[in-house]
């Protein structure tokens, strides 16, 4: 039986009190958050670039005390650092040249993390891998990404634990999902920005979908909904019902085809990521 895992996108919000979490002053907020959720989005330790000689990089003790918080059947998803995944530096300005990242791709940088992470044992769920818009001068073509990415992959232990999310729409294509499959990497979906709804994707390619996906729902403007909330992330401002009931018409179909679902749900979808749980877990229920 396919397996569907819901949770947020990071866990400590002071507005969640009295939504999952206890007015009390003092708590653990991760194991709180654990007797409601099976997984969680560890998204804190993708910025990691800030110099051609300093990334920084998860820290040990903070690991161990994430693993004491949460059961035995409980997964932590992970954004790997943006270390691996940046092609060039950040720009301070726009007539700076591009500068090569050296990190890109890096299995020495991947044995690394993965020796850090291996603590985790079975409650380190999948590592995403974010890439951003990778425009013609940042990759010369999504042959050369993948060319590039096969090597990578050849270099490291996958144990089919790793998934991509591209930013660059004209790269959802046979192409690339035919290539996420033949080489055992999971599909990450990304609901928002500029990318195109999630359900239209898997419509289109739904035979590529096969053991395992995450759907990540953002929503197309963080500033905007940052503006409206002032951070206070107990109140749904933007209801998107329409568009999760096809995403949710999308996690049942792939749920009967025996795929394997994790849904990482952001505040900044719909004004609070508990209150979209509940919403998508009542929708399934009744469907």
């Amino acid at each position: 039986m396919a397996e569907f895992r819901i949770g947020t996108c990071s866990w400590k919000y002071e507005s969640w009190r009295g939504l999952i979490y206890p007015q009390s002053s003092k708590i653990n907020f991760l194991e709180e958050y654990s007797g409601h959720y099976s997984t969680v989005e560890i998204d804190q330790w993708f910025w990691s670039l800030f110099g051609e000689n300093k990334v920084n990089l998860p820290n040990p003790k903070i690991i161990e005390e994430y693993i004491n918080s949460v059961p035995e059947d409980f997964k932590f998803s992970i954004k790997l650092p943006n270390s691996l995944t940046l092609t060039h530096f950040y720009k301070s300005n726009k007539a700076e040249p591009l500068k090569s990242n050296p990190y890109f791709l890096s299995k020495e940088l991947y044995k690394q993390i993965k020796h850090i992470f291996k603590p985790f044992g079975e409650k380190l769920g999948p590592l995403m891998m974010q890439f951003e818009y990778l425009n013609k001068q940042k990759m010369n073509s999504q042959l050369d990404f993948q060319i590039r990415f096969k090597g990578f992959l050849d270099s490291i232990d996958t144990n089919k634990n790793i998934g991509v999310e591209i930013r660059n729409p004209n790269y959802l294509n046979n192409l690339f999902f035919e290539f996420l499959q033949k080489n055992n990497i999971i599909p990450v979906l990304l609901q928002g920005y500029y990318m195109p709804p999630v359900y239209e994707t898997y419509n289109k390619f739904r035979n590529l979908f096969t053991e395992k996906v995450i759907i990540r729902l953002h929503g197309p403007d963080r500033k905007g909904i940052e503006e409206t909330t002032g951070g206070d992330w107990s109140k749904i401002v933007e209801p998107k019902d329409d568009e999760l009931n096809k995403i949710i018409d999308m996690v049942i179909d792939l749920l009967s085809r025996d795929v394997d679902v994790y849904m990482n749900v952001n505040n900044h979808y719909e004004g609070s990521a508990p209150l979209t749980i509940r919403k998508i877990q009542d929708k399934i229920k009744h469907k």
